[in-house]
């Protein structure tokens, strides 16, 4: 997806990956769009229990029938400062966002935790630790469980997007997180291989594989499920036989709730793919393609992930206006959840909290077709 500094109240995001110069690029040979950036248990689960689980087929019937649902990036610039980023998460309406989503008939709600500016929306005592930023960034305020407090009784799941890369932007916790060396700082030929070693940043990995754990461990079951951006590459930098990987991460994030959906982004793809053995449903970016939906599954290796797409209804990621027509978006929902999918759309979220009027008239009219569960 595209890094964006401000998605609130018309304030308009900076598009630092926003062309094939600047993208990461598919494998060749693969048909692409340009890349952008864009169930529960008990938390006592063993650690070897987690292993021994990492590549099973973990449940994703309840997200199928859910059919659709709604995602909204909630980010700043790096610039923010801790006081301006606490207000404005402190005022976050969450009853009106869930008010919101019960009205349009959204059956689940991804939120983004943070992305390259080094803000994070949730308190985490292992990222403060590690980068030594002072004041912290994290929130005072836990955002994503006061989301979960008024979700939950109205029958809405939430999710949550994290980057593989985050706090990229933020030259002083980046340095402390041990990542050298970001795509974004310069120009990169995305095709040759021997440029993404300098991407496998071990220590970095590591690190933020402890900081996801923290919120997993604090958020457990109230958390189904995760989408992680920004996993380029993955041969060379997440490779199977060697941690940290895609194995590693995915064991992190599901250590407070081990039947917790997780989906690893590629960029953007069509056809939709599975992107490793451990991801239990397809991160499925798409932008200017809405790709053809070939059933309930895509497989790697004989492993199985649940078809899902997310793409966005306004101009880009989290901005407007909207671009297309009710029936075409009612319509491609219908035809990805006839065939035992999902498909999850981006919206404009302002800084209170709230989506859009526009916006909120699409998702009525889409959750007027009875395409999820009652």
């Amino acid at each position: 997806m595209l890094n964006k500094p401000d998605a609130g109240d018309g304030i308009q995001p900076r598009l630092i990956c926003d062309d094939r110069q600047h993208c990461p690029k598919s494998k060749v040979g693969e048909k692409t769009d340009v890349v952008r950036r864009r169930g529960t248990s008990p938390a006592s689960t063993s650690m070897l229990d987690l292993l021994k689980g990492n590549t099973m087929n973990r449940d994703t019937d309840w997200f199928a029938q859910c059919g659709w649902g709604v995602f909204c990036h909630y980010l700043t610039s790096a610039e923010t400062s801790a006081e301006e980023w606490n207000a404005r998460v402190d005022a976050f309406d969450v009853k009106g966002l869930a008010e919101q989503l019960r009205t349009a008939g959204a059956s689940y709600f991804f939120i983004t935790l943070g992305q390259g500016s080094g803000h994070y929306c949730a308190p985490n005592a292992t990222y403060d630790r590690i980068s030594g930023i002072r004041p912290s960034k994290c929130a005072r305020r836990d955002l994503i469980s006061d989301l979960h407090r008024e979700l939950h009784p109205l029958g809405i799941e939430l999710m949550v997007y994290v980057p593989a890369d985050g706090s990229f932007a933020d030259r002083e916790a980046r340095k402390r997180l041990k990542m050298p060396v970001h795509w974004n700082d310069g120009p990169v030929d995305w095709e040759q291989a021997s440029q993404w070693v300098q991407f496998r940043w071990v220590e970095y990995m590591r690190n933020w594989e402890a900081i996801c754990r923290d919120w997993s461990l604090r958020w457990q079951n109230k958390v189904r499920g995760w989408w992680i951006d920004g996993c380029y590459h993955a041969d060379i930098r997440y490779p199977e036989r060697e941690e940290p990987n895609f194995r590693s991460f995915a064991v992190a994030l599901r250590a407070g709730n081990r039947d917790a959906l997780v989906a690893f982004n590629p960029g953007v793809l069509t056809p939709v793919i599975c992107h490793t053995e451990h991801e239990d449903y397809t991160a499925g970016e798409v932008a200017t393609a809405l790709p053809v939906c070939p059933g309930p599954w895509v497989e790697k290796h004989g492993h199985r992930a649940r078809y899902h797409v997310l793409s966005y209804l306004g101009e880009n990621w989290c901005k407007g206006p909207p671009r297309f027509p009710e029936e075409l978006v009612v319509g491609y929902t219908k035809h990805v959840t006839s065939k035992g999918g999902v498909v999850t759309w981006d919206v404009p979220i302002r800084k209170s909290g709230l989506i859009p009027e526009e916006f909120m008239e699409q998702l009525i009219i889409l959750g007027k077709h009875g395409l999820g569960k009652a």
